[in-house]
Parts: C-alpha cells; structure tokens; sequence
C-alpha cells in the first residue's frame, strides 16, 4: 500500500503590507500561510507552507487599551531581572519584535515550529530585500 508524501517543492514568497491593520488578524493571516493551511494538500507534520515578508511593521493598529495595557515581559536571568514594556513602546523601539511574538505564539510549539521562525521576514519600512525571489502580494481583509 502506498501513502500520498505531498510535494515539499511548492513554497512560495508573499508580501503583506501592515499598515493600518489589526495585529490579531494580520498575526492570523501570517501563521496560517507559514503553517501551509491555505493549501488543498495541507499535512501538519510537513512544513509547506509560505515565506512570508511583512512591510511596514511600525502601522500596525492594536484596537481598544491595548497599546498601553499589553505588556511584554522577559526574565534576564538574574534576581530582579524582570523587564516589562508596553506595546507602545515596543512599537516605537523595536516594531519587527511585535509582530514576531504575535505570529510564533500561533505557530506550533516544539521542533517544527522552531523550524517555521525562518520563514517571516519582518521590515520596519516599506522596503525589503527579497525582490528576485518575486513575491506576491497579498491582502488583509
């Protein structure tokens, strides 16, 4: 008895561009073309999915308190070495950051979503670096 192995071959470039849109659902948008589930021949132990490029990360809308009541929290190591800062100011600081963390917190946990980080390229601007791979352009609804 064979099994069907889908083709690894097919993994396109998309461009979404940030501007104006929620994170939540860019965020969305992003981890379901990097997993491979806008495809017909979607398996989830196989990693088919897109490489994604996101342009202007530093417009992106969080809705509603949350630029100033979600906080992102990291631990140095050491004792008193919880750092924590606003979305706000992580937009202003470091914007690529904010979108990253939305998008992993949506992608499998463990060795195959580690796997996946490799295919979102986040940019600040309006520009990137990836023009001969010829990317397509995608909208957020």
């Amino acid at each position: 008895m064979k099994t069907y192995i889908p083709k690894n071959d097919e993994q396109n470039w998309v461009v979404v561009d940030a501007a104006g849109v929620p994170l939540g659902r860019l965020a969305t948008l992003i981890a379901s073309r990097i997993r491979g589930k806008h495809r017909p021949d979607f398996t989830p132990n196989i990693i088919q999915g897109d490489y994604v490029v996101v342009l202007n990360a530093a417009q992106v809308v969080l809705t509603g308190n949350k630029l100033d009541g979600k906080v992102y929290t990291r631990y140095t190591g050491y004792q008193g070495g919880l750092k924590k800062e606003t979305a706000r100011e992580a937009l202003k600081k470091h914007p690529e950051r904010v979108i990253e963390h939305a998008v992993f917190g949506m992608l499998p946990k463990g060795r195959q979503g580690r796997a996946m980080h490799g295919h979102l390229k986040v940019y600040a601007g309006g520009t990137h670096p990836h023009a001969s791979q010829k990317p397509q352009t995608v909208e957020v609804k």
